[in-house]
């Protein structure tokens, strides 16, 4: 048998740059959590750009001066924006860990009233059984309750480090400033330092990638944004108008949270709220809770088409896939990151996904 060793040889060279991307990627996301004051500079520098050009274009002011003028405009209501976002997540964080005992209490005490309504004998359900089912609601419970007083602790110990706070917010507002300011400059030097053919190469990916992740992170983010002010205002009325919320924040950044993953949505959180306030006895609130969830139904299928400009072209049970791989590798976060790098990976394979990744590593051609 003769073995052809160009056929092998091509093979693995193949397998070698796949699997090297892969890891690139990964090494890519580690070194971009460890230097996120940059990433979010970077990001932010992005959203400025547009305003600083229409500066640059009214006026005839130089790149810098317009910078200067945009960054201290967009400083002031950041810095607005962190200072009352973090007072009012202390104060409902703690008030929220200090009754979460009741509220996990109350929810137990609901499930059983709920349990003993059902006459269990018209279904020939054994004692064993209900009692096996309802000392799994107890450690349902248990496990649920432990999650978010973890979760809780970790965000009143993450907002309290105020130094460190402080250190992240300077560190990104000067590379915000310079990435303003001397972007010419900086993508010169890049363009200096690499090869011409990485250069055209890189290029080429990079626009690719700032096109469909870019847009795609754009537009999620917009329609994010605008679902979490929408929850915000709406709940804090609720709150002003003498309903039940008390903690209008945290449930607003839980709405947008849910909101911003793939194949979910605000109704994933609202519906299932407002049945339990309904069940609980609160009408009202749970009338006006489904009265919000439709103005941001209505708000977002009016916008949605307008801001998504095409449809990023991966299957949602690839995309709940990524999900749950994010989700095993770094928990929560996870599932946000999971398809953004599905996204990545689709880009950079673009050329091998359409000719089949089986039939472009191992095809004889």
């Amino acid at each position: 048998m003769v073995v052809d060793m160009g056929y092998w040889s091509k093979v693995i060279k193949r397998i070698i740059i796949f699997a090297f991307t892969i890891l690139f990627t990964y090494l890519a996301f580690k070194l971009a959590v460890f230097y996120m004051p940059f990433l979010v500079a970077f990001i932010i520098s992005l959203m400025l750009e547009p305003m600083i050009k229409f500066l640059m274009r009214h006026t005839k002011l130089h790149r810098r001066t317009s910078s200067i003028i945009v960054l201290i405009f967009i400083s002031g209501i950041i810095i607005g924006l962190v200072v009352w976002g973090i007072t009012a997540l202390i104060s409902e964080s703690s008030n929220l860990l200090q009754d979460l005992n009741y509220y996990f209490e109350k929810a137990y005490t609901q499930i059983q009233d709920f349990i003993s309504s059902i006459d269990f004998s018209k279904f020939k359900v054994s004692d064993k059984v209900l009692e096996v089912f309802q000392n799994s609601v107890t450690d349902v419970l248990g496990a649920i309750s432990g999650w978010v007083k973890n979760l809780l602790t970790s965000l009143i110990n993450g907002i309290t480090s105020i130094p460190t706070i402080a250190i992240y917010i300077g560190i990104s507002l000067i590379a915000l400033y310079f990435i303003c300011t001397d972007k010419i400059y900086m993508l010169d030097q890049l363009e200096h330092h690499l090869p011409k053919t990485w250069v055209k190469r890189i290029g080429v990916h990079i626009r690719d990638l700032i096109k469909t992740l870019g847009g795609y992170l754009k537009a999620e983010a917009t329609l994010v944004l605008i679902s979490f002010v929408i929850s915000l205002i709406g709940l804090y009325i609720f709150k002003f108008a003498g309903l039940n919320i008390e903690f209008p924040l945290l449930a607003a950044l839980g709405i947008g949270f849910v909101d911003a993953l793939p194949i979910f949505g605000s109704a994933t959180v609202m519906i299932p709220w407002a049945i339990i306030a309904g069940i609980d006895g609160d009408l009202t609130l749970g009338i006006a809770i489904l009265g919000l969830l439709t103005i941001m139904s209505i708000v977002r299928q009016f916008l949605e088409p307008r801001i998504v400009g095409n449809n990023i072209g991966i299957h949602p049970i690839f995309t709940l896939i990524a999900m749950y791989t994010g989700f095993k590798f770094i928990g929560v976060i996870g599932m946000l990151i999971g398809p953004i790098i599905l996204i990545i990976l689709k880009n950079i394979f673009a050329t091998m996904i359409e000719q089949g990744v089986a039939k472009a590593i191992f095809d004889r051609k």
